[in-house]
Parts: C-alpha cells; sequence; structure tokens
C-alpha cells in the first residue's frame, strides 16, 4: 500500500485528552484520512505535551492514550496505512529536544503567540514552566526526528511550524544540512460548534463524543441552543447563525433537508425542534459504524495497545536511525 502513495512523509498528532468529540471528527481525524491515502503518515500520541499543563496529576494520561486512539482506530486511522505511535516511549524525542533547546533563543520562545496567550488566559493552574516555555522546541523535535516534510495544521497553528522552521534552519546553519524543513499543510477546520453555542470543547461540556449511544446524542442534539434571536415558532430564523444549522445539517444533511430547513427558519414555517429532530437520523447513522467499530476495540484493549507498540517499534527504528546522523553532524558521536 505504501507504494501507491505519493511521496513525502506527514506528521501530527494529539494529546491524549481523553475521548474524542465531533469537533475533533471533522477538524482533525477526517482530514487524516484523507491524508494516510496520500502519503506516509505518522500519527502520534503526544503524552509529553500533555504534560506541560497536566503535569501535577497525570494519573489519567494512561486511560486517555487507549481512549483516544480507540477513537483514531474506529473513524479508520489505519495502523496498516499509518504508523501510530507514542511519544514517550521514543526517547529520541526528548535527546533531540534537548540538542535544539541548546541553539533556540529564548527571544524565539517567548514570542510565540500561543505562549503568550495561555499564559495570559490560563488561571486555574500554574504553567510558568520551563516545559510550558519549550514546548516549541519538543514540537519541533517530534517534526524533524522523522524528517517529515509536511506538518498539517489550521491557520491558527501556522506559527507554530513557522518556528519549527526557523529552529530547523538555525540547526542546518551551524552543523549542515540535516533536516528537511517542514512543510505547513494548511488544512480546512470545519467550525464544529457544542450544545450550547460555543466551539465544541470537553471544558465547555458541551460536547457530543464519538463514544455516546444514540440516546445520549439525540438527547444532546434535542437541547441545542439555536438562533438565540428567534424567541417563538412564529418568529423568523437565521440558519447562518444556528449552531444546528452550521455545525449539524452542514456536516449530515442532503441538499434537499437543508433547502427544506433554510425555508422552514426563515419563514418561521418550521421550528426549531423540527429543524433538530431532521438531523438526527443523518447523524447516528454517520457515526453506527464507529460506534460499533469503538465496541469492539474497548472489549479488546490488548489490541489497541498492540497496535500502539507495534507503530512505536516502527517509529523508534526511524528516530534512532535520525538520531545517528544528528550526532555525527553535530561531531559529539562516537
Amino acid at each position: 500500500m505504501a507504494g501507491d502513495k505519493k511521496p513525502g512523509r506527514v506528521l501530527s498528532g494529539m494529546r491524549p485528552s481523553g475521548k474524542l468529540h465531533l469537533g475533533h471528527l471533522h477538524g482533525v481525524l477526517e482530514n487524516w484520512l484523507r491524508l494516510q491515502e496520500q502519503y506516509e503518515c505518522y500519527f502520534f500520541v503526544a503524552d509529553w505535551h500533555a504534560l506541560t499543563t497536566e503535569y501535577q496529576d497525570p494519573k489519567g494520561i494512561r486511560d486517555n492514550i487507549a481512549e483516544m486512539v480507540i477513537d483514531w482506530l474506529s473513524v479508520g486511522i489505519d495502523p496498516l496505512r499509518s504508523v501510530i505511535f507514542r511519544q514517550s516511549e521514543i526517547k529520541e524525542h526528548a535527546e533531540l529536544f534537548v540538542l535544539l533547546s541548546m541553539i533556540t533563543p529564548l527571544s524565539w520562545l517567548e514570542r510565540n503567540p500561543t505562549y503568550k496567550e495561555q499564559i495570559a488566559e490560563v488561571k486555574d493552574r500554574d504553567i510558568h514552566t520551563f516545559g510550558f516555555l519549550g514546548y516549541p522546541v519538543l514540537q519541533t523535535a517530534d517534526i524533524i526526528i522523522y524528517m517529515a516534510e509536511k506538518v498539517p495544521v489550521g491557520i491558527d497553528q501556522a506559527p507554530h511550524i513557522e518556528l519549527a522552521r526557523e529552529i530547523t534552519r538555525r540547526f542546518n546553519y551551524f552543523y549542515g544540512e540535516t533536516f528537511p524543513e517542514p512543510q505547513t499543510l494548511m488544512t480546512e477546520s470545519p467550525k464544529v460548534l457544542g450544545t450550547d453555542g460555543r466551539k465544541m470543547s470537553k471544558s465547555y461540556n458541551n460536547a457530543i463524543y464519538l463514544s455516546d449511544p444514540p440516546d445520549a446524542i439525540e438527547k444532546k442534539i434535542l437541547t441545542m441552543t439555536t438562533d438565540t434571536a428567534r424567541v417563538k415558532k412564529t418568529d423568523p430564523g437565521n440558519p447562518d447563525v444556528c449552531p444546528v444549522f452550521i455545525s449539524f445539517h452542514r456536516h449530515y444533511s442532503g441538499t434537499d433537508t437543508m433547502e427544506w430547513v433554510k425555508e422552514g427558519c426563515t419563514t418561521a414555517a418550521i421550528g426549531c425542534i423540527e429543524c433538530k429532530k431532521s438531523v438526527i437520523p443523518a447523524v447516528l447513522e454517520r457515526l453506527k459504524p464507529v460506534r460499533e467499530k469503538r465496541m469492539e476495540l474497548s472489549r479488546n484493549p490488548e489490541k489497541v495497545w498492540g497496535v500502539i507498540r507495534e507503530g512505536t517499534m516502527r517509529a523508534d527504528a526511524v528516530a534512532k536511525k535520525t538520531m545517528y546522523g544528528v550526532r555525527k553532524a553535530m561531531g559529539i558521536g562516537f
């Protein structure tokens, strides 16, 4: 299968924060499914990155890893087509992180927009740590240790990859052309809103999870916020500001249903409950194979860990080969 792919290696990862929701499905996983048909893909569990914010209570990380990878496999991420691995099991990531930290100016890290935003916004935990400040260096190590040429990100994450490119250029300038500069592979990140109209997020308690049973999904959709200006059924609505239309009809409904909802909403011919009920069957149908695969994998956790171990062995061989070249380039190898 790998011989049918276009040249180029893609790398992407996720922090193990638990079960995934529809925002992850449409914002990340559907893109991964397309990429694994086109490129040599490495998808990793970023458990060290999780420690940058969860260092005080890391006990749940292992369980979260299993839940997250179950979701990956359930939607169709294929370990025969892609390398699925765990970051912390490959110590060469840490070695390259240390070496890159020696050459990365502090000012580059302090100007990182995500760092500045998080320092200002996060109030429930102390993230004034070296690990949090230096996570872009670890992120760079994650990418270039596999000689990845493309990194799929949304527009808000593009500055992270530009920083990785700067660090890579600096390394190559000092020690010779060792790594390819990773290219930003811009991806569409569809707007998926939660039940309260905000961005779907576990922290907002507004998410519909891939693991939710049908009755829970139906209940969540039926209680979703709609066009807040539509107070009564007789008030005309605006589908373009309605979370149900934006996040569900646009992703799941066919053209006929969407036109019916648009017409009915804007003319007040249908109410919000009718709008919601019309999309529920399509959502359940789309998630049915995911739910069935998830149930199968949940009953066999050793199979999931086997996938992770096998992928980690494959990734480890690549990382070791890279680090041999890095040590040689820097003149610190034997």
